[in-house]
């Protein structure tokens, strides 16, 4: 399976260390969220390896709706329900909900299937930023603060027309970002697309904190101090 690397299985169930988090996220996903570093404060283990996760476990269905309930820290305890149900819940080993699912329709749980998706939608996440999100910023005259900046995983979606399909691929086709004070909310709309057909769609929201007024010097700063770390991470890989 491409994701043993990522986790381990412990008696308190499936676990991710800090190394583990941050190579998916650096890796796989080409995200530098400073929450993904070994070692960083407010350490967490990245979003989009809870859904490889899940994905990797039960397969793709037509319809997936994720909720991220709350933060997961290094070598928790995962709990992953021995049976998939219409509605579910991965729980810490202290048995509090950390994803909530919803899934309806066919499953596609050819391993190979899954694994593209996996890897589509985890390259597209590591585009947000700054591709996606310093655009949506500026327009809206806000931007992350560069001391502590702070992006988190809320919510995604997924819905299939077609699951019988050779190979999937991600494409942006809408982007929206709503500001309330120093908090805001960014919707990023996607294309599921099979060659040149699209089969599908999805979205994904995500939480912006300690919004301040967009300065462009300082956002430079940030983009290249992100883009730096990224190109001595992959140097070094």
């Amino acid at each position: 399976m491409f994701l043993s690397p990522y986790y381990s299985e412990k008696s308190t169930g499936i676990a991710v260390s800090e190394s583990q988090a941050s190579h998916f996220a650096k890796t796989l996903a080409g995200d530098f969220n400073p929450i993904h570093d070994e070692g960083a404060r407010k350490f967490c283990v990245p979003g989009d390896l809870l859904f490889a996760l899940l994905v990797g476990r039960f397969g793709v269905f037509q319809n997936m709706n994720f909720q991220f309930l709350g933060l997961v820290g290094a070598d928790v305890g995962l709990q992953f329900p021995a049976q998939i149900e219409p509605a579910f819940e991965i729980t810490n080993e202290k048995g509090k909900p950390v994803v909530g699912v919803q899934v309806s329709g066919p499953n596609n749980d050819a391993p190979e299937f899954g694994e593209a998706l996996v890897r589509e939608y985890v390259a597209f996440s590591g585009q947000n930023f700054p591709h996606i999100l310093v655009p949506l910023m500026a327009e809206k005259g806000v931007m992350i603060n560069p001391a502590r900046p702070l992006v988190m995983y809320e919510s995604m979606s997924i819905q299939f027309d077609d699951l019988d399909v050779d190979g999937v691929t991600l494409a942006l086709s809408e982007s929206s970002l709503e500001v309330n004070g120093k908090r805001g909310q960014a919707q990023l709309g996607f294309d599921l697309m099979s060659g040149e057909r699209r089969v599908g769609r999805g979205a994904k929201q995500l939480a912006l904190g300690g919004l301040l007024p967009f300065d462009q010097q300082a956002m430079d700063q940030v983009v290249a101090a992100y883009e730096a770390k990224k190109a001595e991470y992959q140097s070094l890989s």
